[in-house]
């Protein structure tokens, strides 16, 4: 009898063991083309074509969620040309508004303009490849201060073919991303080094606080969806940040096999002044 149970619990751990060891994660990256100190164009290039081939290296599937004002006025054709090299190297793109707006501090309707103008850039740029659009993420993650705000919007978006990326996973990258293009505008090539340094830590630690918080929020861990933004900083680490992912058994998938998990099934009516990711929602 005791052998038996042994064996049972120890079916039980293995079992666990395998489902955890399958999480997916999706990486989503927002304020394309670029997130950047400078508006210099040789840098957004650089910044990007580093970040495609990290991406292209190490297998993983990316959608970018674009602010439609880039791709208009100046610069704006070279900054198509950055937003098409996205699905030019198989990866997504999403719509990010127009300039950035956030919902809980803009009328319904002239953010519904807003998200539109950009959807009329992106989508025959999307058609041109025969690819869909088909996501929207909100900035700041802020989804309405009342939830007739945010139903009406939703409204729109579900009527407009879209779904929204949540974010399951972050590492605060917008924090050491400026400092950083500052360091290698200036040449500081030790000051660029020690703040990849403390991102990188930063990012081992921000993983494993999401996978213990999920775990404990509905005792398994889903498939995630990881914010990041389009910064020279992650293009530079992106060999680092793949082997973060492959310390902790993060599967890279794309953002709909991930949206594919039943956790996000689960209904999210929060409304209020927090922009929040998911797992706090």
């Amino acid at each position: 009898m005791l052998r038996l149970i042994f064996t049972a619990v120890l079916l039980v751990i293995c079992a666990t063991a395998g489902a955890a060891s399958a999480e997916g994660v999706a990486l989503t990256f927002d304020d394309l083309p670029t997130m950047a100190l400078t508006g210099d164009a040789p840098y957004a290039a650089a910044t990007t074509n580093a970040l495609l081939n990290g991406l292209r290296r190490h297998h993983l599937p990316a959608t970018g969620f674009v602010i439609g004002e880039k791709l208009e006025g100046d610069g704006g054709v070279a900054q198509t040309r950055l937003a098409d090299a996205w699905l030019a190297a198989g990866m997504g793109l999403g719509n990010h508004t127009f300039s950035h707006a956030s919902l809980n501090r803009t009328p319904v309707a002239s953010y519904i303009a807003e998200v539109s103008r950009t959807d009329g850039i992106l989508r025959p740029l999307l058609a041109a490849r025969h690819r869909p659009l088909d996501w929207f993420r909100h900035p700041y993650l802020e989804t309405g201060l009342t939830l007739d705000a945010r139903r009406t919007f939703e409204a729109w978006l579900s009527g407009h073919g879209y779904r929204v990326a949540p974010v399951t996973m972050e590492n605060s990258d917008w924090v050491f991303a400026l400092p950083y293009d500052d360091a290698i505008l200036r040449q500081d090539t030790a000051g660029a080094a020690r703040i990849k340094r403390a991102y990188l830590d930063y990012a081992t630690k921000a993983v494993v606080s999401y996978r213990t918080a999920v775990l404990q929020l509905l005792g398994r861990r889903p498939s995630f969806v990881f914010l990041l933004h389009a910064t020279r900083l992650n293009a530079d680490s992106m060999d680092q940040l793949a082997d973060i992912l492959r310390r902790n058994d993060l599967q890279p998938v794309t953002l709909d096999r991930a949206m594919r998990d039943p956790a996000y099934k689960i209904a999210d009516t929060y409304a209020g002044p927090d922009g929040d990711e998911w797992l706090s929602r």
